[in-house]
């Protein structure tokens, strides 16, 4: 009994994750218009959240191993709860930007740890209960939207922070009750390697966000962050290579089904996570929609991805990886082409479409899609060091999450550059949808299913 009970903590925790998550993509249009800045500096409130995950996520992995997944945990959680607490009260969009850089880390860090923590208590049937990890997240990305949409229109987009302090706070409670301190292995964690690595990736978002401008010096500071982001990353890549505590296992990144996975998750990070914070904005600013109908628009992807990730796990061991990850990306690839040539008044032989129903439509495929693939996605190669699930966990997630937070800077960056912002989205989702195409390269190098040499 006690195991489901850490189960249901865990869940009780991604799902206020992902509430947050996408309650804030909804009020992310009221938040630009309410501090008065461009997309551009907007765009830093949800990309900072991703960047920040991107790194808390090797991290959190690493230091679960190194402490125990318990008090990685509870840290992280604490974290998340604080950086809502601090968006909610920022008097700023810088402020703002930083908070959110501290709730992104909280976010990041606690979940390899969460999914270690239920890999042990369910040794036999892992790939299943992980499986299922994304029906929870999909159940709170079903109620994220429809009540943030709600709370932003009736008490304002703080209460979207507001939201997440309180049951935060019984979160931690009660983890701290249930939760055992599980094993240690020992060692020391790469902090170096960690401040490398975010840094190359701040500094290229930062030049994308200044390529925004048009002076000559911002385009001059632009290619000198380039350069800067290049140069840290080859560092890290050296550092790592002779460090004897490094952040990442570098032969493991070499190897071929490793790294096909990870270019894979990288992709999908931004083809998923980015588009899914630029629908509301898509659907306010383009389909003239409320606050609220945004929200509710992003209903069916959630319900879909919930039930097909539902199916798709009970059957992972039947159907193998590859099968899975294939129907899924074509699905995701033709809703973005959908996205990308759709418009309000869009007609089919000489009869006019009704807009919500059409994007009620893409969401469903959307969904469909994302639900079919992320069991496969979740949980191949984990195979290859299934002793070590918060680290194939975080390196998994820090792909996913820089794919993310990079699609964000660069989509931010195409908006505001046209006047149009319905030419400015259909160049993201079509663009996007020929890289989500691009990626079916790199699933047919992983394994058909669980067991097969790599």
């Amino acid at each position: 009994m006690s195991r489901y009970l850490i189960f249901a903590a865990i869940a009780m925790s991604l799902m206020l994750s992902s509430i947050s998550g996408t309650a804030v993509a909804v009020a992310f249009p009221v938040i630009t218009s309410s501090f008065g800045v461009s997309l551009v500096m907007a765009g830093w409130v949800l990309g900072i959240y991703q960047l920040a995950a991107t790194a808390a996520m090797p991290l959190g992995g690493t230091a679960s191993e190194i402490l125990g997944n318990k008090p990685v945990f509870m840290v992280s959680l604490l974290l998340f709860v604080l950086g809502s607490l601090f968006s909610a009260l920022a008097p700023s969009i810088y402020l703002l930007i930083l908070a959110r850089l501290v709730q992104g880390i909280g976010a990041g860090a606690f979940f390899p740890a969460a999914t270690a923590i239920v890999a042990d208590e369910f040794p036999r049937s892992r790939p299943q209960v992980i499986g299922f990890f994304t029906s929870i997240f999909q159940v709170g990305q079903i109620i994220g939207p429809n009540l943030g949409g709600w709370m932003t229109q009736t008490f304002g987009w703080r209460s979207v922070f507001w939201f997440n302090v309180p049951l935060g706070v019984a979160a931690l409670l009660v983890s701290a009750f249930l939760l055992q301190p599980g094993r240690k292995e020992g060692g020391q964690i790469d902090l170096v390697g960690v401040g490398l690595f975010t840094g190359s990736l701040l500094a290229f978002m930062v030049s994308i966000s200044m390529m925004g401008n048009s002076t000559a010096s911002s385009w001059v500071l632009s290619g000198l962050l380039l350069l800067l982001a290049a140069g840290l990353m080859l560092y890290f890549i050296r550092y790592e290579g002779r460090t004897k505590n490094p952040l990442f296992d570098l032969p493991l990144l070499r190897e071929k089904t490793f790294m096909s996975a990870n270019i894979y998750n990288f992709i999908l990070g931004a083809a998923t996570i980015g588009v899914l914070s630029f629908v509301p904005l898509y659907a306010v600013s383009v389909y003239g929609m409320s606050t609220v109908a945004s929200g509710l628009i992003l209903t069916p992807r959630s319900v879909s991805i919930m039930v097909a990730s539902a199916i798709t796990s009970v059957f992972l061991v039947r159907w193998g990886y590859r099968r899975p990850l294939l129907v899924g990306t074509v699905a995701v690839g033709i809703s973005l082409v959908l996205l990308g040539v759709t418009i309000p008044d869009f007609r089919v032989g000489g009869l006019q479409v009704n807009s919500t129903l059409l994007l009620v439509f893409i969401m469903l495929l959307s969904g469909f899609g994302m639900g079919t693939l992320a069991p496969a996605a979740n949980n191949v190669c984990i195979d290859l060091m299934p002793n070590r699930v918060a680290t194939i966990t975080g390196v998994r997630g820090m792909f996913r999450q820089s794919g993310s937070a990079i699609g964000i800077a660069v989509a931010s960056l195409v908006l505001h550059s046209f006047s149009n912002m319905a030419y400015g989205f259909a160049v993201v989702f079509l663009a996007l949808a020929a890289i989500m195409f691009l990626s079916l390269i790199w699933v047919f190098a992983l394994p058909r299913r669980a067991g097969e040499v790599c």
